[in-house]
């Protein structure tokens, strides 16, 4: 069992690149990952789980299928509901944290996911 804390910014500090989320944690079957993300990803949905986003640094737009684009700063969270599609972007650098039950694809389809990294 672990007994540290796990410091999120030392954590995003140790790699580089964007839209590569890296397991931080793992909390009853789920992922903690922390994820680095600049310009747009690609339109998605998650057909087995709903999709958390909780931005640490920056800005993040959510555009969501025939609904409102959702606007998220430092400390707002956003769930998108199973099988929404979706599409997270950022037009400068943003640091999030995400929560994803193990081996979801982050693309909701393992064909195009990144690959799981655990840090």
């Amino acid at each position: 069992m672990k007994t540290n804390a796990i410091d999120l910014q030392a954590k995003l500090a140790s790699f580089e690149g964007h839209w590569q989320p890296r397991t931080v944690s793992e909390f009853n079957g789920h992922d903690v990952m922390v994820v680095k993300v600049q310009g747009e990803y690609s339109w998605h949905s998650h057909p087995e789980s709903d999709d958390f986003f909780l931005v640490l640094k920056g800005e993040l737009h959510l555009d969501i299928e025939g609904q409102p684009t959702v606007k998220l700063m430092p400390g707002q969270l956003h769930v998108v509901p199973r099988g929404v599609r979706h599409r997270p972007r950022a037009a400068q650098e943003a640091h999030l944290l995400l929560i994803e039950p193990t081996g979801m694809p982050n693309s909701g389809d393992a064909a195009t996911a990144a690959p799981r990294r655990v840090i």
